[in-house]
Formats: C-alpha cells, structure tokens, sequence
C-alpha cells in the first residue's frame, strides 16, 4: 500500500526498504509517520514477507525526530479532570514506546542506514534496530534536553546498553551532537561511510548478505541476543536451549543448508510461516 511519510519496497533478495521521504520537513516524524510506521512494519512481519529491512531517509537528515505538529495539531484530546489526564498523557507514552519498539519484536534485522542528523525520537528508533550505520557526515543528538524534556520513548533505556551509562548520561545531560567518529568509537555504529550514497549502497549489501541464510534461524539470532541484553548469563542459556529445542530442525534448514554448500549454491529457505490470519475471522 502507499504510505505519506516513506516508500517501502521488497527486491528479489527479501530484503525491504523503507525510506522516509520528507526531506523538505527533515523526515520528521509527524501523525501520519506514527500510524504507518508499526503498521507498515507489522504487516511485513505478519506476512513474513521480508527477511531483513533496511530503514534510511531521503535529504540531508535521516530524521530530525518527533514532529511537534503531534502535540499541537489538537488529534491528542486530553481529559480536563487531573487524574484522568495525566493517566491519558501515560497511556500516550506507552503507545509511542510500543510503535518504536515494533521494530525490535519483528522476527527479522532491522538496519538504520543514518546520513545527516539522528535526532531525537530518530534516536529512539535507531537505538532499537539491529544494526545501525552512518555516513561520515552524520551525528546523533538527545534534544529533548533542549526542550525541557527527558527522552521518553527507548533512548534513555536502550542507548546505556550500547555505548555504556556514563556517556549515554553525558549526552543525554547536554543534548550535545554525537558526530560519526565518535558514534563508531563507542561502537552505537559498525561501520562509518564516505557518504550518503556509499552508506546506503554498504547496508543494503549487508542485508542482502543476511537475507541469504534462514529466517528461521535469523529470528533465532535476534530473539535470543535480545533477551540476553534483558537477563542473565545463565537465564539467557536456559532460554537458548528451551528455543533450540523447539526451533532446532536438521532436517529443514540445517539439511537445506549442508546441500547448498556441497553444491556451492545459495540455500533455498522456507520463509516464516505468516500469523497475519489468525483469529480475524479468515
């Protein structure tokens, strides 16, 4: 379907794409981007019709983040009784907290190609994909400092668990620019590029990389590397061996696989079985 704040597409590899297209307004991320975004996501998790997606943006900026149109636009009604609109405010939050973390429960990798500024909520949603990339003339910045505010929706969160609680407090504290350098210093980035045009050329070749071997088996990766952020050492390995135990087919993919390298040849991998028809009335 067509969406207002990005293009999304899918290539012969499973490997989709979806790139913000305001650049005029810095892809900000406006009312139309809050509904499409964990909608578009969703579908293509629901439909398993990807095995990884690449998240970049058009312009001179990858997102300049939250669009303040969301709060001032009036669509957020908010009850006059105290208790009542406060609960409102929270139950708001949380919905925004859920759509940027639709990219971390879909079951493929979700790459961030940034070029330009990461800025605020961008930050938030760069923070929880997979694997996250800049050209060299990027940056990431907290802004919500500057406004008077404390991030709220996965940076103050997610960002220690990357680059460690000292620096995630010193950025947060200042709202200073993170330049590309330095992002790939303290490892928030893998790799760093010359440019807008080279980086986006890089990570789509890295997905289409990943995109070779099973989704089966990438989903594996993700879910189990996830948790292990979340838990400990040991309840991580238990957590692995109940998902082996359960995923662990050797006569589908593993057997897929060992054919195709007798062969020299790309495995041929069964997608993930899609859940978008379940329990609505198909």
């Amino acid at each position: 379907m067509d969406y207002q704040t990005f293009n999304l597409s899918i290539d012969d590899n499973k490997v989709a794409h979806l790139r913000f297209n305001r650049p005029e307004q810095y892809n900000s991320m406006n009312l139309d981007f809050w509904q499409e975004f964990p909608q578009a996501v969703r579908q293509l998790d629901e439909d398993a019709a990807c095995r990884v997606l690449v998240i970049s943006g058009e312009g001179k900026h990858f997102c300049s983040g939250m669009d303040l149109s969301v709060f001032t636009s009036g669509a957020i009604k908010r009850p006059k009784e105290a208790a009542r609109r406060n609960e409102h405010l929270r139950q708001i939050v949380i919905q925004l907290q859920n759509i940027i973390s639709c990219v971390e429960e879909a079951r493929f990798p979700v790459l961030a190609a940034i070029q330009g500024g990461c800025i605020g909520g961008a930050l938030d949603l760069a923070c929880a994909c997979d694997c996250r990339y800049m050209s060299a003339d990027a940056f990431a910045s907290v802004e919500e400092i500057k406004l008077g505010l404390a991030a709220d929706i996965g940076t103050l969160q997610r960002l220690p668990k990357l680059i460690g609680e000292g620096l995630t407090r010193e950025l947060a504290y200042t709202g200073r620019r993170m330049l590309a350098e330095e992002a790939l210093q303290w490892r928030l980035v893998n790799k760093v590029y010359e440019d807008a045009e080279t980086l986006l050329e890089g990570v789509l070749g890295i997905a289409a990389e990943m995109a070779k071997f099973s989704p089966m088996a990438l989903y594996g990766c993700k879910e189990n590397i996830t948790y292990a952020r979340d838990h400990s050492v040991a309840d991580s390995l238990r957590y692995q061996a109940t998902w082996q135990g359960g995923m662990f087919q050797p006569e589908t993919d593993l057997m897929a696989a060992f054919v195709a390298k007798s062969q020299k040849l790309d495995a041929d991998y069964k997608e993930l079985q899609p859940t978008n028809s379940k329990f609505k009335g198909q």
